[in-house]
């Protein structure tokens, strides 16, 4: 068996490489991992995005949690932050979501969280790994009295909804507001944080049926919330992934407010109010040089990470910095949640928006946006691992990056989550960096798809 964990949780087709019978297997590994006492009666929550498969990766966890004595509340569809809220506010000793985040319906994947509502380390991941590969997940199960229950949600989403409310601290004013829950976790509980604020919200692809999760909706597919936004005269669009853990935003004008520029409005927002820890804000490598180029004019500290929201959180824990995130809108406020939440973002957002008492289309002009061009290579698992021993594929990236020289950059990377190596340049000359982009991705799939 391969490495289960990637960079966020186990992902994987549904009912083929994510199963059921996998599903109990990590109920009772996450039950044995997780629990402080062999004697305490172990509570785990468990969360679900709107996928057809998550009904029945939802059963086969609660089965395997049941099967050792851990009694199991099934929150039903909840945001992923919902259930890192949760977890922590009820004092349970676990929280599972189940998602595949901004992938399609086919896909599905589980994330666990610890009782303070932070994502797992890499140490619990390789012990709950190595209980499942040995096949020592059947030495603890339980009968009799000692078998775990079920029970089903009623309230607790509330609890999450009040405190994303309680968190916007701007002013009254009057906006119309388009979301796109992309028929996604986000339909559930989007348009009633919104309009609980004051604001007038308009909703779109908030009917999900299973299998439309994502589907041409939500943050990775903004044009329709783009024509929305204009045609609806809204002052700006919050477009959610699956899970609801990430936000895009779309301005008055009907242009994109990503990630990068999300993080430059809120961290010149904390800055103003004094709350911007250490002056600084972490972003990811991805992000764009224009955001490094805001933060210099404007005397804010940038600390880079990998990619992915979990390397961006634990440099934030190590300093306790107040913002990070990622250019493809995963926001952390760590003052008010342990991961990325594309409906909090939306909140605070709009507390710095009224607090500055200007569009977003000028708010987001304080970042300009260099050219990016991201060309994503479908490979093998073993081409993904031997991208770096490739001596061919490395000299055509040594070629573009000589020719790039101080006016671009060059950044090749393997997916943590899909089948993917993600080839991203940047530059001042959009058309030699699609053409680069282009060039050094037929080299990767001649070598490696």
């Amino acid at each position: 068996m391969g490495r289960l964990f990637g960079t966020d949780g186990v992902r994987g087709i549904a009912n083929k490489e994510l199963t059921a019978e996998l599903a109990v297997k990590m109920g009772r590994a996450v039950a044995e991992v997780l629990t402080d006492s062999k004697n305490k009666k172990v509570k785990v929550m468990i969360g679900m995005d709107t996928r057809i498969s998550c009904d029945m990766l939802a059963c086969g966890l609660a089965c395997g949690l049941c099967s050792v004595g851990a009694d199991v509340l099934i929150l039903g569809v909840v945001p992923t932050p919902a259930v890192s809220y949760l977890v922590n506010y009820y004092k349970y000793d676990a929280g599972i979501m189940i998602s595949a985040s901004h992938n399609s319906f086919e896909f599905n994947g589980i994330k666990i969280f610890k009782s303070d509502g932070y994502k797992l380390d890499d140490s619990l991941e390789d012990e709950i790994e190595k209980i499942i590969s040995e096949d020592k997940d059947r030495e603890n199960l339980k009968i009799n009295e000692d078998i775990g229950r079920v029970s089903f949600a009623t309230d607790e989403l509330d609890k999450y909804i009040e405190h994303l409310v309680s968190c916007f601290d701007g002013k009254k004013k009057n906006l119309k507001i388009a979301l796109d829950t992309a028929n996604g976790s986000s339909s559930v509980c989007a348009e009633k944080i919104f309009k609980s604020l004051g604001f007038e919200v308009l909703v779109i692809n908030d009917k999900p049926n299973g299998i439309n999760i994502n589907d041409k909706a939500g943050s990775t597919h903004i044009d329709a919330l783009k024509s929305f936004v204009k045609e609806n005269n809204c002052d700006l669009g919050y477009a959610f992934d699956g899970d609801a853990d990430r936000i895009i935003a779309v301005d008055d004008l009907g242009n994109e407010v990503d990630g990068d520029k999300i993080i430059s409005i809120c961290s010149l927002y904390l800055k103003e109010l004094g709350k911007l820890n250490k002056n600084s804000a972490v972003v990811t490598v991805m992000s764009n040089m224009g955001f490094f180029k805001f933060a210099e004019e404007n005397d804010i500290k940038c600390i880079k990470t990998k990619v992915g929201d979990r390397y961006v959180l634990e440099e934030m824990l190590k300093e306790n910095y107040s913002i990070g995130g990622e250019q493809s809108g995963h926001v952390i406020f760590l003052d008010k949640a342990c991961t990325g939440d594309g409906e909090l973002t939306g909140v605070i957002l709009l507390s710095a928006i009224t607090y500055f008492d200007k569009s977003l289309s000028e708010l987001a002009s304080i970042m300009k946006t260099y050219p990016q061009v991201l060309v994503n290579i479908n490979v093998s698992p073993e081409g993904k691992e031997n991208l770096a021993k490739d001596e061919v594929v490395q000299n055509k990236i040594s070629e573009v990056e000589s020719i790039l020289g101080d006016t671009g950059r060059i950044l090749v990377r393997v997916s943590g989550t899909e089948p993917l190596i993600r080839v991203m340049l940047e530059g001042s000359d959009y058309n030699q960096i699609e053409k680069l982009a282009n060039e050094t991705a037929e080299v990767i799939e001649d070598r490696l798809s």
